[in-house]
């Protein structure tokens, strides 16, 4: 691959440069970008290909290595530190109660907060201490397309500021609203580093609490947000959308709702991710009239 070198700093800023070739990834170590040039261009070096990985999944948050299900061998381990060299290694085993709070086990090296760079947007957490929506990316990426400049948004399970923060950047006002407290001074803290503090007012504690006034749109981003649906209406009006998230499809139950609250419902359902055997995480995108 022929490569640029350029301080891992100012990696963002370079990725606009007409000499880039995007269709392939930049290499990031000790602090230096290898940047894939594109024919016609001068190169700093051509680097080998680097091998293409098979071994077990993880997510990279930060630089910290994410593993999620049985544990691994000795020989995933050692795949895995080979190809991508991360300060810690972290199995997590599950998330707890309504706080959803992950149960750690640290396999190599030392854990705590990173700074996590996603679709241009900053993220600082400890992935042994809060959640990590890894996995809902696009749809992340598909709510801020959505966002109209002006909006009145609610986020009833902000947590650190997945979906508020896109929701900002994109020109909305942010209601963010998290009950676990760890998550919240994340969320507060992300705010500040993404530097849309005048577009979101934070709260902590029980969203069905905290909902004031009308929504233009309200993000239902938890599992159990079907059985809040009636908190979620007492705030909307003809013409707001809601977003929301269930394993299953909840069309039926959501129509019901809105219908017992003097609302008809247009619904339209897609798939985010698979949860488990037959089980898929879902979004319904709810407008209310």
């Amino acid at each position: 691959m022929r490569a640029r070198k350029v301080p891992a700093a100012g990696l963002a800023d370079t990725l606009g440069a007409g000499w880039v070739d995007r269709t392939r990834r930049p290499y990031v170590r000790d602090g230096t970008a290898w940047v894939p040039v594109r024919e016609g261009y001068p190169a700093d070096a051509d680097l080998p290909e680097r091998e293409v990985y098979r071994g077990r999944g993880y997510h990279l948050i930060g630089d910290i290595a994410v593993l999620h299900g049985d544990a691994p061998t000795e020989e995933e381990l050692a795949a895995i530190l080979r190809h991508c060299r991360p300060r810690s290694i972290v199995r997590i085993r599950g998330y707890t109660g309504e706080m959803r709070i992950p149960d750690a086990e640290v396999l190599y090296g030392t854990a705590g907060e990173v700074r996590h760079r996603e679709q241009g947007y900053t993220f600082i957490l400890d992935p042994t201490r809060v959640m990590f929506a890894q996995g809902n990316r696009t749809e992340k990426a598909r709510i801020a397309a959505l966002i109209r400049p002006g909006e009145r948004v609610a986020d009833m399970f902000a947590g650190i500021g997945y979906f508020s923060i896109p929701a900002a950047a994109s020109g909305a006002r942010v209601h963010a609203m998290e009950i676990n407290p760890t998550s919240f001074e994340y969320l507060r803290r992300n705010i500040m580093a993404n530097h849309v503090a005048d577009r979101v007012t934070a709260e902590v504690g029980d969203c069905r609490d905290l909902l004031a006034g009308v929504y233009d749109r309200v993000l239902m981003g938890h599992f159990d947000a079907p059985s809040m649906l009636d908190d979620a209406l007492a705030h909307v009006r003809a013409g707001s959308v809601l977003h929301v998230h269930s394993i299953g499809d909840a069309t039926d139950a959501i129509r019901e709702r809105a219908a017992e609250a003097g609302f008809r419902a247009a619904i339209a359902s897609r798939r985010v991710k698979k949860y488990g055997p037959h089980a898929w995480h879902m979004v319904q995108d709810v407008t209310i009239s």
